[in-house]
């Protein structure tokens, strides 16, 4: 049985057509999710748009009132890069409540994917770099006033530092934030995680395979967690618009695969988030960002291959 899926249609707002973010990816992995049957037949989870008393869990809430009435002064605006009219603030909120609704299914479940989320840029204050809302901060906030996880495992391998992440968890001991990323890549400043590994440019499979098996079990075993969250960003591949790294398809698979099967070998639920990936041909972009999906699907199955990663 495939784990479940988390989408929402209001994860895809309008944009112009020569924005730098491609929206459409979105509508197109909900479409690609569906013809590959990745679904079983069953529809997609979807999620409710988070309320304002769940965002202001992880946010300023005079930020999040200036999202929520559409008025978020131009500064902050130009840094998220969105015109923040009420479509892409409803567009936030629904990834918000989606990324929630994968954490509590990956409770239940083992393994839960949301078809959005991992808006990491954006900080306490504000959001930033295509992020208006952190989800999984949110979410992680959320199950913890719920009482549902004490401790949470952040894992973020999209090809950007995951800056905004780490601003909200300076300090907490309960939340690890573990960013594995292009060190010469966005944000320029970046603000510490609780570990970091910036890479090279041009870094390739092997190096990046054999970097996150060196570190991925001492983080599982470091603590008790209650839930892990994966930001499985595909731009480290080696063809992305805005990544560096230079990361195969066949490597993209191989780290999905080795960091579910390794946190779920843990007997840790694991909540999956789309991350980052730029391309101006979106069809190729939705196949890339399924990798997620597929490999979780595989992972649960049991249907993958082989378990040999370098």
């Amino acid at each position: 049985m495939s784990p479940p899926i988390v989408h929402h249609p209001a994860y895809c707002a309008d944009l112009p057509a020569n924005h730098r973010f491609p929206m459409d990816k979105f509508r197109a992995v909900a479409e690609l999710i569906r013809e590959e049957g990745l679904l079983d037949g069953k529809p997609f989870y979807r999620p409710r748009p988070a309320p304002f008393e769940w965002v202001a869990l992880a946010h300023d809430p005079a930020y999040v009132d200036q999202v929520f009435n559409a008025r978020v002064p131009d500064k902050i605006a130009r840094e998220i890069g969105f015109p923040m009219r009420e479509d892409i603030a409803l567009r936030a909120r629904c990834a918000t409540g989606g990324t929630v609704l994968t954490g509590y299914l990956a409770l239940e479940h083992g393994i839960a994917c949301n078809t959005a989320g991992g808006s990491h840029h954006a900080r306490r204050a504000h959001g930033a770099g295509f992020c208006v809302f952190n989800d999984v901060a949110v979410a992680i906030r959320v199950m913890q006033a719920d009482g549902a996880i004490g401790r949470a495992l952040v894992i973020d391998l999209d090809v950007h530092q995951g800056d905004g992440t780490a601003d909200i968890f300076q300090g907490d001991p309960d939340v690890f934030t573990f960013s594995m990323h292009s060190e010469k890549n966005y944000p320029v400043r970046k603000i510490a995680s609780h570990l970091d590994i910036g890479l090279s440019d041009g870094t390739g499979d092997a190096a990046y395979l054999a970097r996150l098996q060196e570190v991925l079990p001492g983080l599982l075993e470091s603590r008790a967690w209650d839930l892990v969250f994966f930001n499985a960003g595909v731009d480290p591949y080696e063809h992305d618009r805005l990544g560096r790294l230079a990361l195969t398809r066949d490597g993209l698979r191989r780290r999905d695969r080795y960091v579910l099967e390794t946190v779920r070998a843990a007997g840790l639920p694991l909540a999956g988030v789309l991350g980052g990936g730029y391309s101006t041909d979106i069809g190729e972009l939705a196949d890339r960002h399924l990798t997620l999906h597929r490999t979780a699907r595989s992972v649960v199955t049991g249907t993958y291959p082989s378990r040999e990663y370098a």
